[in-house]
């Protein structure tokens, strides 16, 4: 179904980025369309974190609560998510963060599906203006924390 990648060169340290996206206890505060979360668990397993984390999402008169498992690899600048519970089918997610002069890079990619084919179909249309969209929001949001 609908994937996206994106690579990003930013002004900010790949551990800087790293961080705002693993805290995401603040998502509701920058991330459009998310209305709530709740981080539920959290175990570390050596240079890892696993965190269990409910997202409620809000988009025209849709609003679901989806389950994800997001893995923290600290070491790496890497995060890796996958999809539990709610509205998908699946879901799959990865960041990664690279330094690089004057920055780092960012790399984005998304791959899902959801099970109410009305719902796929309305995200369907406007799928890439919304991924876009919430890397933007990642962007600002390390614009505001980090400059």
């Amino acid at each position: 179904m609908p994937t996206h990648k994106e690579t990003r060169n930013l002004p900010y340290t790949a551990n800087q980025m790293y961080d705002l996206v693993a805290d995401v206890a603040n998502y509701p505060e920058f991330l459009p369309w998310c209305a709530a979360s709740r981080i539920k668990t959290v175990i570390s397993d050596g240079p890892r974190d696993i965190m269990t984390a409910d997202l409620i999402i809000s988009f025209k008169v849709f609003r679901e609560r989806f389950t994800s498992k997001v893995v923290l690899h600290s070491d790496d600048l890497f995060v890796d998510t996958e999809y539990l519970d709610g509205p998908f089918k699946y879901m799959k997610s990865t960041w990664q963060f690279v330094d690089v002069e004057g920055g780092c890079t960012v790399e984005f990619f998304v791959d899902f599906e959801f099970k109410n084919a009305i719902l796929q179909r309305v995200i369907g249309l406007v799928f890439n203006e919304a991924m876009q969209r919430i890397v933007r929001a990642f962007e600002a949001r390390a614009g505001n924390l980090y400059r």
